[in-house]
């Protein structure tokens, strides 16, 4: 067999405002301590409530062009006006210690880690119908309606990537929606490569002749 130095798995969920990704993301994370999130980096102001370092890295514009000239982020993205970037550093090093990594981000990033990190696997959640995603945005209460309204406006577009990535869950139900996501996670840890690594003695014992 050949020899495999065993990683974890970089996850990069995309979706768009209002689909319930990062509620999703965050009910998965509770269940298994096996995964870990990375906190991005922002330039968009804190909203009541956020930590630093915790929902986000709060950084200003010119420290944010900073990093990007130092090349230190995996992916960055302008996203309404307001920069967001993924630390190459720590992601690459969370996943040689083993441990798997979800990236919360939009299609534009997603394009930038395929093309460094092509073995990432790709998720995208969608609204059940553009009405519920509507509701959703309003009902929320964090944006102003003119936010809501450019949210709604970008929605089409960002669905238009969906059938770029390896898997598309729907989040209608909140509850199936997060098993779906653990059957992705639980599917790709069994594939074989990772398997190998794990149980090398037990194959190596049932290979061998008794």
């Amino acid at each position: 067999m050949n020899q495999v130095v065993e990683s974890g798995t970089l996850f990069v969920v995309s979706a768009p405002s209002g689909a319930g990704k990062t509620s999703l993301v965050g009910a998965l994370l509770e269940q298994d301590e096996r995964l870990s999130v990375s906190v991005s980096h922002t330039t968009r102001p804190r909203r009541s409530g956020e930590q630093d370092g915790v929902n986000y890295h709060f950084v200003d514009r010119e420290g944010f062009e900073a990093m990007i000239e130092r090349h230190e982020f995996l992916e960055h993205a302008n996203v309404f006006g307001n920069y967001y970037g993924t630390s190459r550093t720590w992601v690459e090093q969370t996943l040689s210690s083993g441990m798997d990594v979800v990236l919360e981000i939009d299609w534009q990033g997603a394009v930038q880690v395929r093309n460094l990190m092509p073995a990432c696997v790709g998720i995208f959640i969608l609204p059940p119908s553009p009405e519920v995603l509507r509701a959703r945005l309003t009902n929320r209460g964090t944006d102003e309606p003119e936010v809501v309204a450019r949210r709604l406006r970008e929605a089409s577009e960002e669905c238009r990537h969906a059938l770029e990535f390896d898997y598309l869950v729907i989040n209608d139900d909140f509850d199936t929606a997060l098993t779906e996501l653990n059957s992705i996670v639980a599917a790709q840890r069994l594939r074989t490569e990772f398997q190998e690594v794990r149980h090398a003695g037990l194959l190596a014992r049932l290979m061998s002749d008794v």
